[in-house]
């Protein structure tokens, strides 16, 4: 992660899961000062924070963004250059099983930052005014399902089908309104699937890493040919910083890893590394463990994303491939299991979410 010039401080909502905790991270080491606001809900973790616990370019504070003094607070105390928007409830088999707390986090919570900002951005003195930029990190699902072909690009319609992508749709409509209702400076992205360490093991990648080692059923929905376009966190991380410092403001950058991939496929290929590198006791590959399961309500076939902008315009592509990647995740889970047994308190082990009809 490089910044352009001084990086100053940022205010990073969310910077203890997955993607912010990743951000963080590499924010901190490269020169930026983070004032990091999470609620730690259950996929907050500061272990993942545990080498910057005592920086002195970290300040943690523990709270909601939909708190508005608190939020008022932060600004007026650390006046960040930027906010980056990284807090959200993000699992789409949560949000079918209980929609309530994606509506207040990323709704609510989303107006209540934008309202704050606002504000705050307008009180600024003028050459402060001129730099500050409010980032928005959305998601790929707002668009909803595609065909067997075409890709996702800035200007495809919102069709979102879970109550996450709607909820996070209508987030990305409230950042639109602000920045054209009231000249907020604000910037958009929309990622495709993110992979890597730190990431709480109910999402696909670790979830299946963690029962092959286990040696427990790997649950993959329907006839597994549902398609997902993967995007390394630490790639993910370098293009978020790319548009804070060099894109347009108003504007929406997709940012994908050019790394279609069948569920089904993946999984086996999640097996077969970890066969190579433990093989299991009786000799049988890990592959033999795969249970195709019920599908998800409203699963949707396949999302692909269409980054030709961001590479035109900014000049940013991913640099990790998807094979390298996924080595590395593996790797990584297999080599950080305290760090797994940690985060896993008791509030989730596993177990199948979203069967609701």
């Amino acid at each position: 992660m490089k910044f352009d010039g001084e990086p100053g401080s940022i205010l990073v909502t969310g910077g203890a899961g997955f993607i912010g905790g990743n951000f963080v991270l590499g924010a901190i080491a490269a020169g930026a000062r983070v004032v990091n606001l999470d609620a730690l809900t259950y996929a907050g973790n500061l272990d993942t924070l545990a080498s910057v616990q005592s920086h002195p370019d970290h300040v943690f504070v523990h709270g909601s963004i939909d708190d508005r003094p608190l939020v008022d607070r932060l600004l007026a105390e650390h006046r960040p250059r930027a906010i980056i928007n990284f807090a959200a409830e993000s699992h789409v088999d949560r949000s079918i099983d209980g929609p309530a707390a994606f509506v207040q986090t990323n709704i609510v919570g989303t107006l209540v930052l934008l309202e704050a900002a606002r504000d705050f951005w307008a009180r600024m003195p003028t050459r402060e005014r001129e730099t500050f930029r409010f980032l928005h990190v959305s998601t790929d699902e707002v668009f909803g399902s595609l065909g067997d072909s075409g890709y996702f690009t800035e200007t495809t319609r919102y069709a979102p089908n879970s109550p996450y992508s709607a909820s996070k749709a209508a987030a990305d409509h409230l950042v639109r309104a602000f920045h054209h209702t009231f000249g907020l400076p604000v910037l958009t992205t929309n990622c495709s699937n993110n992979y890597g360490p730190y990431q709480f093991p109910e999402k696909l990648i670790p979830l299946m890493i963690l029962k092959a080692v286990k040696g427990e059923p790997l649950p993959v929905y329907g006839d597994g040919l549902n398609v997902r376009d993967w995007l390394h966190v630490a790639d993910h991380c370098d293009a978020i910083v790319r548009v804070l410092e060099r894109g347009r403001t108003g504007e929406t950058y997709n940012i994908g890893g050019n790394a279609e991939r069948r569920n089904l496929d993946l999984v086996r290929g999640i097996c077969r590394l970890i066969d190579a590198r433990m093989p299991r006791p009786d000799g049988l590959p890990r592959a033999s463990q795969i249970s195709f399961v019920q599908d998800r309500p409203g699963h949707d076939r396949r999302y692909a994303i269409d980054a030709g902008k961001i590479r035109d315009e900014l000049g940013w592509t991913p640099s990790i491939s998807f094979e390298e990647g996924l080595e590395r995740t593996v790797a990584w889970y297999l080599d950080n299991r305290e760090w797994v047994t940690r985060v896993q308190t008791g509030v989730y082990r596993g177990e199948r979410l979203g069967v609701r009809p």
